[in-house]
């Protein structure tokens, strides 16, 4: 993991392995499926930082994630779940 002060959107949404390409992700933030801090993202090139949340559609739950760490290199699973943490709310039980 690095210690960066920031880094690209689509960058980390790859590294954290939530979109299996960065193409794939640019695109994903491009069609305006992604918040940064509430507000829709601007652009795949926009800066997270850590403390930033993001959220976003995967599949048919609503994800809600901190961004806790970055990394260089796109890893195994077991580093990218380092990245972030999971604060999507718990959905309601049915009656």
């Amino acid at each position: 993991m690095v210690e960066g002060a920031a880094q690209r959107l689509d960058k980390w949404l790859w590294h954290a392995r939530f979109l299996k390409t960065r193409s794939a992700a640019a695109a994903f933030v491009e069609a305006g499926r992604v918040r940064l801090r509430g507000s829709p993202a601007a652009k795949p090139s926009q800066l997270v930082r850590a403390g930033d949340v993001l959220t976003f559609m995967q599949g048919a739950q609503v994800r809600v994630v901190r961004v806790v760490a970055f990394a260089e290199r796109r890893g195994p699973a077991e580093v990218a779940r380092l990245l972030y943490e999971d604060i999507t709310p718990a959905a309601p039980k049915p009656l």
